[in-house]
C-alpha cells in the first residue's frame, strides 16, 4: 500500500517513520479487511440483539472463542424469511468491514439463515416454551365457538385452494356469509398480514356497514417448516390469543403443526374439516329439529293426558259447592239476627254516657273559668308593653352602632380609589399595545406600498414620461405629444416635444438619457 510505504520527513528525533492521522490510519486498515475478505459466509450463534426504531438490526455472531458484530440494514431485514434471535444458530452472507468511529470490525449481512432443521426445531421449542410460561397456550383462555355463527371471517390466500375448499364445504354443510382477508400465506410478509387481519376482523363494529365476523378461520394448505414458519411468529401468536372472536387454525395437513394451533381457540387438521367445525350440516339439523317437534309433541300430548286423569280423579274426592256453602251461609243468617239488637242496645249505652258527661256541665262553672282565662290575658298583656319597649332599645342601639362613620367612608374611598388606578393602568397599557400595533401595521404597510410602488424602480435607472398629466408608453404617443415631462428617481425634467430631434439609429448621448 502506498500510504505505508510512502516516506516521511524525518522527525525531530531522526526517525523516518511515516505519521498518519487516526482517520488516515483507520481507512488504511478498513481497505485492507474488506479487499483481503470480500464477501464471506460464516456460521455461528446469534448473541445479542438490538431493534432501534430505525428499522436496523444489530446483533453479535459468537462462538466459544470469539465474537463480531453484525449489521443488518433495514432493506435487507425486511425481506428476510426469519429474524433472528438471541441462541439461534446461523449461517449469514455478507461483507467484512471496519466501523472506524468505535475502532472495531463488524460483518454487513446480506444474507441470514437457520443453520438446519435443528436449530429452527429448538428456535420453535425455545418460543413454544416461551410464550406457554405466560399463559397464552392456557385452556382457560380457549373460547367456546359459537354453534352455528352468521358470518364467518376466513383469512388466507385469495388465489389458492384452500379458500375454495372452505367455501366449498360450507355450501354443502350451511351456507354462511364469509368475509375473506387476503394475506400473504408464507415469506416475509405472512407474520405481519395474518397478524393485522386477525386484529382487523376484531376492530370492526358489531352490526356494521361491513359486519364485525362471529367466527374467523386462518388457513393455509401445506408445506415445509420454512413455508409455514410465519405462523410461527409471535407476533401472529399474541394477535390469536387476544382475539375476542373465536378462531380456529387450519395451518398445513393433519401432521403439521403450528404454533397457532395451541393460541388458537381451536385446531382442525384441515381447511376443509375447519369448515366442518365451524357449522353443522343443515339437512341434519332440519332432521333433528323434525324429531325434537315429535318429542315434543308426543310428551305435550301425554302430560295432558296425564294431568286431566289426575284432575278428574282429584275432583271425584272433592265435596259438592252446595254442601261447601252450608255452613257459611248458616253462620250469616245467624249474624244477621243479632245485627238489629246490638245496634239498639250500643246506641242506649252511648245516650247513657253523654248524659253522665254533660250533667258536669253548670253555667256557673262556665262563668268561673270566663273569669280566669280573663285574668290571665290582663296579666300578659301588662307585660307585653316593658318586653316590646326593651326590644325596641336593643333594635335602636344596634342600628345607632352600624351607623356610617367617617373612618370608614374614608378607608372604602382610599380602596375605590386603588382599584380606579389599577384599572387605569391596565386600559393605558392595553391602548399602548393597541397604538403599536396601529404603528406597527401602518409602518407594514407604508413599506408595502413604497416596495410596490413605481418609485422604487426609478431608483434603478428607469424613468417615467408624461404629458399632460398622462403617462406616455409609445413613440407615437411621445412624438404627437407637444411638450413631454420625465420623471427620475431624483426629480422630474421638462423637454421639448415636436421640436425636438429624435433618432432610433444614432442619438447623442444627451438624447440618449432623456429618450
Amino acid at each position: 500500500m502506498d500510504m505505508f510505504e510512502d516516506g516521511a520527513d524525518a522527525g525531530p528525533d531522526g526517525d523516518n517513520s511515516p505519521e498518519f492521522t487516526v482517520g488516515e490510519l483507520s481507512n488504511a486498515i478498513k481497505r485492507v479487511i474488506e479487499g483481503e475478505f470480500g464477501h464471506v459466509r460464516l456460521r455461528a450463534e446469534v448473541g445479542r440483539v438490538s431493534l432501534p426504531r430505525s428499522g436496523h438490526v444489530y446483533l453479535d455472531l459468537k462462538d466459544d472463542k470469539a465474537v463480531m458484530a453484525g449489521i443488518i440494514w433495514k432493506g435487507v431485514a425486511a425481506r428476510l424469511d426469519t429474524m433472528p434471535e438471541e441462541g439461534m444458530e446461523v449461517i449469514v452472507t455478507g461483507r467484512v468491514t471496519t466501523f472506524p468511529g468505535q475502532s472495531k470490525y463488524q460483518i454487513i449481512i446480506e444474507d441470514i439463515k437457520p443453520a438446519g432443521m435443528g436449530a429452527l426445531m429448538a428456535l420453535l421449542e425455545k418460543r413454544k416454551t416461551a410464550l406457554a410460561a405466560e399463559g397464552l397456550f392456557a385452556p382457560e383462555r380457549k373460547q367456546v365457538l359459537p354453534y352455528l355463527p352468521d358470518i364467518i371471517g376466513v383469512v388466507t390466500s385469495p388465489s389458492g385452494a384452500v379458500i375454495r375448499d372452505i367455501l366449498h364445504r360450507l355450501r354443502d354443510r350451511f351456507p354462511r356469509k364469509v368475509l375473506i382477508w387476503p394475506v400473504a400465506v408464507q415469506g416475509a410478509k405472512c407474520a405481519p398480514e395474518v397478524a393485522r387481519a386477525i386484529d382487523g376482523f376484531n376492530a370492526m363494529t358489531p352490526g356494521g356497514a361491513l359486519p364485525r365476523p362471529d367466527l374467523i378461520i386462518v388457513a393455509r394448505g401445506g408445506g415445509s417448516v420454512e413455508d409455514l414458519w410465519g405462523f410461527n411468529e409471535e407476533v401472529v401468536l399474541r394477535a390469536a390469543a387476544a382475539s375476542q372472536i373465536p378462531l380456529i387454525s387450519a395451518v398445513g395437513h393433519e401432521t403439521d403443526t403450528t404454533l397457532i394451533d395451541f393460541a388458537s381457540d381451536k385446531r382442525a387438521p384441515t381447511p376443509t374439516a375447519a369448515a366442518e367445525l365451524a357449522v353443522p350440516v343443515r339437512h341434519e339439523l332440519m332432521a333433528y329439529l323434525d324429531q325434537q317437534h315429535a318429542r315434543m309433541s308426543r310428551a305435550l300430548s301425554q302430560g295432558l293426558i296425564t294431568r286431566g286423569q289426575r284432575l278428574r280423579d282429584m275432583a271425584r274426592a272433592l265435596p259438592r259447592a252446595d254442601t261447601l256453602l252450608d255452613s257459611p251461609r248458616q253462620r250469616l243468617d245467624r249474624a244477621g239476627e243479632r245485627l238489629g239488637p246490638a245496634l239498639i242496645a250500643g246506641v242506649q249505652r252511648r245516650k247513657v254516657r253523654l248524659a253522665d258527661r254533660s250533667g258536669a256541665l253548670r253555667p256557673a262553672g262556665l262563668r268561673a273559668r270566663l273569669v280566669q282565662e280573663r285574668r290571665r290575658l290582663e296579666d300578659l298583656s301588662g307585660r307585653l308593653a316593658p318586653a316590646l319597649a326593651r326590644a325596641v332599645a336593643a333594635k335602636r342601639r344596634a342600628a345607632e352602632a352600624q351607623r356610617l362613620r367617617p373612618t370608614t367612608l374614608l378607608r372604602e374611598r382610599d380602596r375605590q380609589a386603588e382599584r380606579l388606578a389599577r384599572v387605569t393602568r391596565q386600559l393605558s397599557a392595553a391602548a399602548a399595545r393597541q397604538t403599536a400595533g396601529w404603528r406597527k401595521q401602518i409602518e407594514a404597510a407604508e413599506r408595502l406600498r413604497i416596495t410596490l410602488g413605481y418609485e422604487a424602480t426609478l431608483e434603478r435607472g428607469f424613468a417615467v414620461v408624461r404629458s399632460g398629466g398622462n403617462v406616455i408608453t409609445t413613440t407615437a404617443a411621445a412624438r404627437a405629444a407637444t411638450d413631454l415631462e420625465i420623471q427620475f428617481a431624483d426629480g422630474r425634467f421638462s423637454v421639448g416635444g415636436k421640436g425636438a430631434t429624435r433618432k432610433s439609429g444614432s442619438k447623442s448621448p444627451e438624447q440618449g438619457s432623456l429618450f
